[in-house]
C-alpha cells in the first residue's frame, strides 16, 4: 500500500495520542534534508509509555503495508527511533527529549499544526470527516 508521508506521519500521531503520547511535534523536512520529509517527535512519562507509543505506531502502520526500515533504542524506552523512511518517529522520555533537544536543532523547520483533533478525524466544531 503506497502512503504519502503526510498521511503517514498522521497515522504515527493518531496512534502516539491514543497511547497518552505529551507534546507531539511534526517538523516538515522537505528541502532541509535529504533523508526524510518528516520528523514526528513526542514524550512519554514512563519507559513503559515510550514503549507502548512505539508499539502502537508500529501495529498501526503494519496494518497499512508499512513496516519500518530500522528502529533503535525499544529495549531500553528512554528514547526510540523509528525510520520509517520519508517519515522519522523520535519517541522520547520526558528529561531525554529536553537534553537533546531536537526541536532546537531542527528550528529551521516548519511546524505542522497538530490542532487537537483536527488532523485525524474531527472537524473544529466536532463533527467527523473522513481520512483518506
Amino acid at each position: 500500500m503506497a502512503t504519502d508521508s503526510k498521511t503517514k506521519s498522521l497515522l504515527c500521531l493518531k496512534a502516539a495520542v491514543e497511547k497518552k503520547a505529551q507534546d507531539p511535534v511534526l517538523l516538515e523536512l522537505k528541502g532541509l534534508s535529504s533523508f526524510t520529509d518528516y520528523f514526528f517527535l513526542c514524550s512519554g512519562k514512563s519507559d513503559r509509555q515510550v514503549q507502548a507509543i512505539a508499539q502502537a505506531i508500529e501495529e498501526t502502520l503494519k496494518k497499512g503495508g508499512i513496516r519500518p526500515l530500522g528502529q533503535e533504542g525499544a529495549f531500553e524506552g528512554k528514547w526510540i527511533l523509528m525510520d520509517f523512511e520519508d517519515v522519522v518517529v523520535h519517541i522520547f522520555l520526558e528529561p531525554v527529549r529536553k537534553f537533546y533537544d531536537l526541536e532546537g536543532l531542527w528550528m529551521d523547520a516548519p511546524r505542522i499544526d497538530l490542532q487537537k483533533g483536527v488532523d485525524f478525524g474531527e472537524r473544529p466544531n466536532g463533527s467527523k470527516k473522513s481520512i483518506r
